[in-house]
């Protein structure tokens, strides 16, 4: 049961809003567009290009797991920039921390569409896409936490659901973006696709980056943080403090999140390469999975609003629900080979379900910790979920088909995360319906006014 202390301060002068609310929001999502368009590039370009270009003296199987593999590492980084990230976050600032992340994911992915080939420097080549890889996770393994709170923390009272739903909204956009770009080029002809074309939307992401880099300088701090810093609530190592206090709260974080994760990292990067073996051509595939991230751009929002009204919680609840139903039927439409049932299937998965629980996610994980620890915890609880589950998840679904012939084994592998999911989420503590949603507006006045929440075991 919750009760609030009686404890209050004068709110902090240095806690007071500059700009509004939307503002930061769009800073936000604009930000995560870019840092996930980069990081989304690659997925597809697993998919279609790399085999043929870095691990070119391996077999197509091979060369697809090999490819997917480089895809994964970039996961095993996320962690160690959760970790690194939401030290910084949480001690200096969210800002500056996101700043440094939208330059550094810029720099890798800009290098990437320079790397030579296989061809033209051996092992070197795969070697350094490795390493660039690497560098990736670790920028977006930052990004993540920073965004979020950015949003959630500037907005006003009863409404946090609905902008905590902007910087999670660069995830659909961002692969709206890096599908667009790829579909683009692959227009090209195969030999022009392979040596250069497929370079253009890294190169491209400059742009992007600069874009991001001027709105995100233009915003101000996060108020809760100016508050914490005022009452110095600042901990030495948070993340450590996050494991302690909240332990479980981070390993229900990264469960909860598994299906969502793996799900969008299966339809972007494996169904785009899965679909070519039952006939349904490249450019078809793509705008599926481009018409799939448009309307989860516009459901993403009204999710988190709705979240607002009927708790967090539950909505997150229903969509993992959701995928759960959505996986199996998607993958009998798929397996029809008609391009209008792929995009019906990437639709109904990752375009609806997967939005009901997308849209609330960033509200509900950041809520989930004290302010002190919010960007560390809710960073590290996100990125072990990368690793756990998203990482290799394509080259997973990849050996899987390979092995046994069919789609049914990924399909009972995926049923199997969802359920993971589902269960996770509903331990997650708080109620459900409009109880929970009243519970989180007495929190958000009390971190408003500086009093305490305190919830008893």
């Amino acid at each position: 049961m919750s009760t609030l202390t009686t404890r209050r301060q004068d709110r902090a002068p240095a806690a007071k809003k500059q700009g509004g609310p939307l503002k930061v929001a769009l800073a936000s999502f604009i930000g995560t567009t870019v840092e996930y368009y980069d990081f989304f590039i690659y997925g597809t370009a697993a998919a279609l290009v790399f085999p043929a270009i870095f691990f070119p003296e391996a077999t197509p199987l091979m060369g697809s797991l090999l490819s997917f593999a480089t895809f994964g590492v970039g996961f095993l980084a996320r962690p160690l920039g959760g970790i690194i990230f939401g030290h910084f976050g949480d001690r200096v600032g969210r800002k500056k921390m996101l700043v440094i992340s939208l330059l550094g994911m810029g720099a890798a992915t800009l290098l990437m569409g320079m790397l030579p080939t296989y061809a033209q420097i051996g092992i070197w080549a795969p070697i350094l896409l490795t390493v660039l890889r690497l560098f990736q996770g670790i920028m977006v393994g930052g990004e993540w936490g920073g965004a979020t709170l950015m949003a959630v923390e500037h907005a006003p009272r009863g409404k946090r659901g609905f902008y905590g739903a902007f910087p999670q909204t660069g995830a659909p956009a961002g692969t709206f973006l890096a599908t667009g770009a790829f579909m683009l080029v692959s227009q090209l002809p195969d030999d022009a696709f392979i040596s250069w074309g497929w370079r253009v939307p890294f190169l491209a992401s400059i742009v992007l980056v600069l874009v991001g880099l001027f709105i995100r300088l233009s915003v101000a701090e996060s108020p809760a943080f100016a508050a914490a810093r005022e009452q110095q609530e600042i901990v030495k190592v948070p993340v450590a403090v996050a494991f302690r206090r909240h332990w479980r709260e981070i390993l229900l974080v990264a469960g909860t999140y598994l299906s969502q994760g793996v799900l969008a990292y299966i339809t972007m990067a494996f169904l785009v390469n899965y679909s070519g073996g039952v006939g349904i051509d490249r450019t078809s595939a793509l705008l599926g999975v481009m018409l799939a991230a448009i309307i989860a751009v516009f459901l993403y929002p009204v999710f988190g609003s709705l979240s607002d009204t009927f708790g967090r919680k539950t909505l997150y609840f229903a969509g993992a629900v959701g995928m759960l139903i959505a996986t199996p039927i998607g993958f009998m439409l798929i397996n029809t080979g008609e391009a209008w049932a792929f995009t019906l299937a990437v639709v109904l998965i990752f375009g609806v379900t997967m939005s009901m629980s997308a849209g609330v996610t960033g509200s509900l994980f950041s809520m989930v910790f004290s302010r002190e620890v919010r960007y560390s915890g809710s960073s590290v609880g996100y990125t072990i979920s990368q690793i756990a589950g998203p990482a290799f998840a394509p080259t997973i679904a990849t050996g899987l088909l390979a092995s046994t012939g069919s789609s049914d084994a990924v399909v009972i592998y995926l049923v199997i995360i969802c359920v993971i999911s589902v269960i996770s989420v509903a331990l997650i503590p708080g109620g459900w319906g409009r109880a929970e949603a009243e519970h989180i507006r007495k929190r958000e006045l009390a971190e408003e006014t500086n009093t305490t929440v305190t919830t008893a075991a």
